[in-house]
């Protein structure tokens, strides 16, 4: 039994990526990611309206064992944030593809979702 949804589109930096009917990417870090972290207390998000770009920093997951830089998936403007993880971080730990979404993006090219890693090639880079 696997804790990768099939639906969603993966990175090799540990962030999923769903992508709404819209056609806004919501992003977090995956079941693995959060498993590695432990208990998460803190997270330094972007503020709404920020440019994020594909490959880079956009902010930081704190755990009770280390900091560890989120990298955005694609390309494009943060358009909502989730607001509950500030008082909560812990979600993440609980449901790290639900309630534990990061952030939303407008991505500035929508077949960047293309580029992305699907859940079969995620798990097999991460098994090894």
């Amino acid at each position: 039994m696997s804790n990768t949804p099939q639906t969603l589109k993966y990175t090799l930096t540990h962030e999923w990526v769903a992508r709404e009917s819209d056609g806004l990417m919501i992003v977090g870090i995956t079941h693995h990611a959060q498993k590695l972290l432990g208990d998460v207390v803190f997270l330094e998000l972007p503020a709404v309206g920020d440019k994020v770009v594909a490959g880079k920093e956009f902010g930081v997951v704190e755990s009770v064992k280390a900091a560890s830089d989120l990298y955005a998936p694609i390309s494009g403007e943060v358009v909502a944030i989730n607001e509950v993880l500030n008082d909560n971080p812990g979600l993440i730990n609980e449901d790290a593809y639900q309630a534990g979404w990061m952030i939303k993006i407008k991505a500035n090219d929508p077949n960047d979702w293309e580029t992305l890693l699907d859940a079969n090639t995620y798990l097999q880079k991460t098994e090894t």
